[in-house]
């Protein structure tokens, strides 16, 4: 397989080719990618030193991996990329005293950016349930107060009703006293019908008399 289709992206920096069965071809990569820093074609076709001089152009490279690839068999493997390429600072994740790469110098550690990320994101979710509780308490008083309301309205509509009735009750003790006053003047009308025949039997008994 050849390198030759990559489009030109000078901004790049790491590049991921491993398990391609690339043979050759790497000037490519100095011409298309000049700002490569991390470069992984672990799992190719490469059998020769010789091979890897294009990549001498890449001022920036840092770190190449060339893991299971034939060149790794090669008598003084390490010691000869080394000195071809001098930009580099590690190879198959290790650097020339056979230190491991670090985290800063190696791969972005993606966990430490996830733990701040979820750290931030904690903080955040708490400010939102304080808030959310705020809300919910105010919103318990705001119901308290409705309902101390309904019920004083409710004391209010009792005390009408009571004075409703305290108004009617009045109005039907001055129906039974007319009626009372009805009832006295009949009596007094009916003795008055009485009192007219006795006395014109006194005036008859007055003329005998005479």
């Amino acid at each position: 397989m050849s390198v030759s289709n990559l489009p030109k992206l000078g901004k790049l920096k790491k590049l991921e080719l491993s398990d391609n069965r690339i043979s050759g071809g790497l000037d490519v990569l100095a011409e298309k990618l000049p700002n490569l820093t991390h470069l992984n074609l672990s799992g190719n076709k490469l059998k020769d030193i010789s091979t890897l001089e294009p990549l001498k152009k890449l001022a920036n490279l840092k770190s190449l991996d060339l893991f299971n690839c034939e060149v790794t068999n090669l008598n003084d493997y390490r010691d000869s990329v080394f000195k071809l390429l001098p930009q580099l600072t590690y190879l198959d994740g290790y650097d020339m005293e056979d230190r491991e790469a670090s985290d800063s110098d190696g791969e972005v550690d993606g966990d430490g950016v996830d733990d701040s990320e979820n750290e931030e994101g904690e903080e955040e979710e708490d400010e939102d349930g304080e808030e959310e509780t705020f809300d919910e308490e105010s919103g318990e008083e705001e119901s308290g107060e409705e309902v101390e309301g309904e019920e004083d309205d409710e004391e209010v509509s009792g005390e009408d009703e009571e004075e409703d009735v305290a108004q009617d009750g009045e109005v039907d003790d001055e129906e039974d006293d007319d009626d009372d006053d009805e009832d006295e003047a009949e009596a007094a009308k009916g003795e008055k019908r009485k009192r007219d025949p006795e006395d014109e039997d006194d005036d008859d008994d007055d003329e005998d008399d005479d």
